[in-house]
């Protein structure tokens, strides 16, 4: 498969993690954005490359997978670009789940059990031991489970990285360049009509993140891949006061919720700068992108309750994004059965960042002839959750 010409419709995170496995293939890469690179849903992330929140099967999978690659994909683009991957700012810190209810901590053990029963560390902590780990942390606490594998990037910095060693590998960017309609011959993807012109391929990677589903309907083979918007606050720059990405156990029900009004927890994480992100929210609103005061209100206290002593610190700014949100929570990887020639890479909704390593190898796998390091059969483009769209529900 040298030299196929493969056209990556999308520069986010994932776009660009497919671009360089293929790359890096000896495939003829062209990348199509229609804004910048990394400049929409990926710059609005928190950068968390995560197995904590992930139950047992396929995205846990997924994940564990992307836990492996991201060190030796750091070191391969250390090897010739050593700032860019230093840009990636990789911090494998580990994470704490913490409850703060009685039913909580049932449901965390529980949770916790299930995960080191499919091969994930995930470590009890006694009072003591958290106090260790987190001094900083509130005591009003009835379970804690570290995660020594939970890792952290900085988002724009990862996606320049990978995209940069793309480049480099030959992959050509296209900017300000607008996918409009599919062009096909005898049933096949053969080009897209853009914004700058007709664009050719032997095939085509729909990695457009939450926009995915209204790409795909351009292309005449829609996926149900929908916005889900979360937003983060940012506190001024601080002495060392976080130093794992601490979460309460509610995070994973927010994760796995369908439901369409607000889903809030608490998640808390400093960055190499020194400033602390406060998360997090999930809405479903369309590509409404107003930010919401009350949102951000819920999330703050949320936040000063696992940390009372953030209660006097300024929050310098707030942003908000779009997750591509899929109705059974699985992301969409692979070929779709009715157009021969396009593919699909998305759907991750807020787990992006970390699971774009693995979605890139998975991908290259298939699309190459590889032998997958996992099962893909669960990420098929041909199930109900992406093929029909829920009744009533809006884009």
């Amino acid at each position: 498969m040298r030299g196929t010409r493969i056209v990556v419709l999308g520069a986010g995170i994932v776009g660009a993690a497919c671009a360089r496995e293929l790359a890096l293939a000896g495939c003829a890469v062209t990348v199509l954005e229609r804004g910048g690179p990394a400049a929409a849903t990926t710059a609005h992330g928190e950068g968390n490359v995560l197995v904590s929140d992930k139950g047992p099967g396929p995205e846990l999978e997924l994940a564990r997978l992307s836990r492996r690659l991201w060190p030796e994909v750091l070191d391969e683009v250390a090897a010739h670009r050593p700032g860019a991957a230093a840009a990636v700012e990789w911090e494998p810190k580990g994470g704490i789940v913490v409850a703060t209810t009685g039913e909580g901590a049932r449901e965390l053990e529980r949770f916790a059990a299930s995960q080191r029963a499919a091969g994930v560390a995930a470590e009890a902590l006694d009072p003591a031991a958290l106090a260790r780990a987190e001094p900083h942390l509130t005591r009003d606490v009835t379970a804690a489970v570290a995660y020594p594998e939970d890792a952290q990037v900085q988002p724009s910095g990862a996606a320049a990285a990978l995209l940069g060693d793309a480049l480099r590998a030959g992959a050509v960017l296209r900017t300000g360049c607008d996918v409009r309609e599919a062009v096909t011959r005898g049933g096949r993807l053969t080009g897209v009509r853009t914004s700058l012109g007709l664009v050719e391929g032997d095939a085509f990677v729909d990695a457009a993140g939450p926009w995915a589903g209204e790409l795909s309907a351009r292309l005449g083979a829609p996926v149900d891949v929908r916005p889900r918007r979360g937003e983060v606050l940012v506190t001024t720059p601080m002495p060392p006061t976080v130093f794992h990405k601490v979460y309460d156990a509610d995070y994973v029900g927010a994760v796995g919720s369908g439901a369409g009004d607000l889903q809030a927890s608490a998640v808390v994480e400093s960055t190499r700068a020194g400033t602390i992100l406060l998360g997090s929210s999930r809405r479903r609103v369309g590509f409404d992108d107003r930010t919401r005061p009350e949102v951000l209100s819920v999330i703050a206290a949320k936040a000063l309750r696992l940390f009372p002593s953030l209660a006097g610190v300024p929050v310098m700014r707030a942003y908000g994004g779009f997750r591509p949100y899929v109705p059974d929570h699985l992301p969409v990887i692979g070929p779709d059965p009715r157009l021969d020639g396009l593919w699909h890479a998305g759907g991750h909704e807020g787990a992006g960042i970390g699971l774009s390593a693995g979605t890139a190898r998975l991908l290259r796998d298939l699309m190459l002839g590889g032998r997958p390091d996992l099962d893909p059969a669960p990420f098929r483009v041909d199930r109900p959750a992406v093929l029909g769209a829920v009744e009533g529900e809006t884009r």
